[in-house]
Formats: C-alpha cells, sequence, structure tokens
C-alpha cells in the first residue's frame, strides 16, 4: 500500500493568522515528502476558510518549490468552473515547471454554495456532465490540435500550450456513484473515493462499484483505487478524544454547506448544534473513532491492513479537520515513523 496526503489550509474560526496557517501547511507536506508519501493533493474550494484553495495550481507550484520528489495532485478540479483550454494549459505548465510531477484530478464540485457563486443555476448533482464533457476535451488539447463542439463549450481548433512534460499525465477521477466509476474504467482514470464518516461496509461498496465497472469493461486496465479518511496518529488511548472533538467541530461545519443553510459569516460557516441534526448518528464519538483513521500507531496499522485486503492500493491520509497544528504535526510524525515502514 501507498500513502497520499490531502490538505488543505484551515481555519475554522479567526484565532490563526493565515500565515500561521501558510507555514503549518507547506510543513506538513514537506514532511510528507521526506516521510514516504507518494503523492501530496490540493483541492479546489471558493469562499470559505476552513477550505482555502481558490486556484489548486498555485498551491501545487509553490509546494513544488519546496519539495524534492513528492508528486502533486489536484483534488480537484471542479469542472464546471473551468474552461478546457485553460485547465489543459495550467495543468501542463504545471507538469513543466515542477519536473513531471503532476497528477490531475478532476472532479464535479461539492456544495451548492460554491455552485450558486461560481456557476450560477448549475444543480450540483448535475454538475458530473461537466467532469465527463471536459476530460477527454483536456487531454486531446494535450495531444495536439483540437476543436470542440460540446453541450456546454464550444471554441475553434486550439492546443494546450504549453504541453505536458509527462507522456501520459496520470489521471484520477473522484469517484462515488457508479456511474463515475463506469466512466473511470472507460477512460483509463484513476480513482480516488472517500467513505466520510461511514463504516466499512461504504468501502466495501465503492469496491463493488469498482468491479462491476471493471466487469462492464472487459480488457480494461484496473484503475489505481485509493482510499480517504479523516487521519490522526496520537502517542496514547488517552488523547482519543482530541480528535473526534476537532472531527465533530469540522463535520459540523460541514453540515451547514452540504445542506447549504447560508449561515457563512465572513467565510466562517456557523456549527449546527448536534440537537438539531437529524442524522446525529454520524457524529457519535464512538462511531468516529471507530470508522475513521483515528488511533494510536499499532491501531491505525492494524485499521489500514483492513483496507489494504479489501483491495485498496493506495491510502489518502486527510489532514485537515480542525485538529490543532501540533497535534497535526505529531500525527504526521508518528505515521511517517511508525505506520508507513509497516506498509514498505
Amino acid at each position: 500500500m501507498k500513502f497520499q496526503l490531502a490538505i488543505n489550509l484551515e481555519r475554522m474560526d479567526d484565532s490563526l493568522t493565515m500565515p500561521e496557517v501558510t507555514r503549518h501547511t507547506l510543513e506538513m507536506v514537506q514532511m510528507a515528502d521526506q516521510g514516504g508519501f507518494n503523492i501530496a493533493w490540493a483541492a479546489e474550494h471558493h469562499a470559505l476558510e476552513m477550505t482555502i484553495a481558490p486556484n489548486p495550481f498555485s498551491i501545487l507550484t509553490w509546494w513544488a518549490g519546496h519539495t524534492d520528489k513528492i508528486r502533486l495532485g489536484t483534488a480537484c478540479v471542479a469542472a464546471a468552473y473551468w474552461h478546457p483550454i485553460k485547465a489543459a494549459g495550467e495543468a501542463a505548465f504545471f507538469d513543466l515547471i515542477s519536473g513531471g510531477r503532476l497528477e490531475f484530478g478532476i472532479g464535479s464540485g461539492a456544495y451548492q454554495r460554491e455552485f450558486d457563486r461560481m456557476h450560477p443555476g448549475l444543480k450540483q448533482s448535475d454538475a458530473w456532465r461537466y467532469m465527463q464533457e471536459m476530460l477527454p476535451a483536456v487531454r486531446a488539447l494535450w495531444a495536439g490540435d483540437y476543436a470542440h463542439d460540446g453541450e456546454f463549450w464550444q471554441f475553434p481548433t486550439s492546443t494546450s500550450v504549453p504541453k505536458p512534460l509527462q507522456t501520459q499525465v496520470p489521471v484520477w477521477i473522484a469517484a462515488r456513484a457508479p456511474i463515475t466509476y463506469d466512466f473511470a474504467v472507460k477512460h483509463g482514470c484513476n480513482v480516488m473515493s472517500w467513505p466520510l464518516t461511514r463504516d466499512m461496509s461504504e468501502a466495501e461498496t465503492y469496491m463493488g462499484r469498482l468491479n462491476e465497472a471493471m466487469a462492464a469493461h472487459p480488457g480494461a486496465k484496473r484503475p489505481t483505487m485509493a482510499m480517504m479518511r479523516h487521519t490522526a496518529v496520537y502517542d496514547k488511548d488517552a488523547d482519543a478524544m482530541i480528535p473526534v472533538r476537532a472531527a465533530q467541530r469540522q463535520l459540523s461545519q460541514f453540515e451547514n454547506l452540504f445542506k447549504n443553510m447560508g449561515d457563512v459569516k465572513d467565510g466562517f460557516p456557523k456549527e449546527i448544534p448536534f440537537d438539531q441534526l437529524a442524522n446525529r448518528a454520524e457524529y457519535d464519538p464512538d462511531m468516529l473513532q471507530r470508522n475513521l483513521m483515528f488511533g494510536t500507531p499499532d491501531q491505525v496499522i492494524e485499521k489500514l491492513k483492513m483496507y489494504e485486503a479489501l483491495g485498496v492500493d493506495e491510502f489518502i491520509y486527510y489532514a485537515s479537520m480542525g485538529l490543532g497544528l501540533p497535534e497535526q504535526k505529531r500525527s504526521m510524525e508518528l505515521f511517517c515513523k511508525e505506520v508507513i515502514p509497516a506498509f514498505s
């Protein structure tokens, strides 16, 4: 099993300054670079302090200048917010200046709140259609001259300038629905998935969807399958509630965004009190401790072995969850020194 890092510049409130957050985020990526991680991912989000990521390519360019070997990827380019020519050119330019380290992740986009601002009138549930039109266009532009007459974009003959340094840029699709797994297998893309806070049955469901897609496309190459979980490694069992409380807080803000409640002030979503949540069982401490990648090094290794046995190729360590900065650093240190060697 290989390991990937997903990390955002993140502020849950204004108690941290942006220089503090910026310095911490880069140091975490540098620790991953030196500690044996395969890929570091930068997201795309807009107008939200909990995920400060207005342009993933800018973030990757910053990281590339301060790391040596870790591959760097977009997780994900929100297709509906981009033009194919711009996305192709930005991605290719980053691949060029990073020495061929780009992993191109593309997806539909997360929150209706963002669509209301970045692409007014588009429902989040329809955004997958933009992703499925954009990816073939981007690949064609990387290859050479290409004209496009699609449902969402039309442009005369053009090409990506510059071209990627890599002959074939690895492409990743953020997938949960069966139709997206089918698209990934059909188009030779790797898959990144996120079971949120749900139990292992959700991970099993995603592996089943991948297997069904493979069966529908005989002879297709099996994608690399990556799965993400909130991750926190700590020294002793007495520390177990520290990441649980952080996750509860962050997830209550996510709930606000998923339900598009509009209660966001200066970029900070209001936390929804647990007693107001119909789905508050999803925030139960025991459930979070059991389902998320929380634990001492030995406990985390045991959990990861379950994913390895399931057929997951790479695990995505999701570091952004409102945990204190010292706790995040200690978690990364323990993961690199004690967890990764167990899978080498």
